[in-house]
């Protein structure tokens, strides 16, 4: 991930994180995540957003919360998602078809 934040600050590129996921990230909190999240442009959610990641949840009862936010906060940039968790990702795809998953 190091790697993508570099060649995106190359590039004059942000990288969007859904502030839910600072939760999530933060429990296993070292000086690393720290200087990684310093990196990072945290976005705040809107009802907007946690209403589009609601409707994926009712399609794709077995995705959970946050992956949902993430792919609706994606989705909304036209991004990509970044993920070591690619099969869970890989599901909200059917609610999210524009966004691209990539492994790290």
């Amino acid at each position: 991930m190091r790697q993508v934040i570099e060649r995106a600050k190359e590039r004059g590129l942000d990288i969007h994180v859904p502030s839910v996921c600072v939760a999530e990230w933060w429990r296993k909190r070292s000086d690393r995540c720290e200087e990684i999240l310093d990196a990072l442009e945290v976005v705040h959610t809107d009802d907007a957003l946690m209403k589009v990641a609601g409707e994926a949840l009712a399609a794709i009862p077995e995705a959970t919360a946050i992956d949902a936010i993430v792919m609706a906060s994606a989705a909304r940039r036209g991004g990509v998602v970044y993920t070591s968790d690619v099969d869970d990702l890989s599901r909200l795809q059917r609610a999210f078809p524009g966004v691209r998953i990539l492994s790290v």
